[in-house]
């Protein structure tokens, strides 16, 4: 129940990655703006290119942004499963 799940491919091997954020350990708070965000270095087992990945929520743990820096995009928890 803590936990806000993200999915990312990688560009450059297709793999795609399972991502856990744990709202009460993972999350950095902007207690001026009451954003919330999370920043998470990611590393596939293919072919080891490293992503930066930065998601910003807003105080109900919606998404408001989020960015890769690197070889990789985010995808649905469907294409995940396909």
């Amino acid at each position: 129940p803590h936990g806000i799940y993200f999915y990312v491919q990688c560009d450059h091997c297709g793999e795609k990655l399972r991502l856990r954020a744990d709202k009460r350990h993972d999350l950095l708070r902007d207690y001026e703006t009451g954003q919330l965000s999370w920043n998470k270095e990611i590393m596939d087992g293919r072919c080891f290119r490293i992503m930066h990945a930065q998601v910003v929520f807003d105080s109900r743990y919606r998404v408001q942004s989020r960015q890769i820096e690197g070889q990789g995009h985010f995808i649905s928890q469907e294409e995940y499963q396909s």
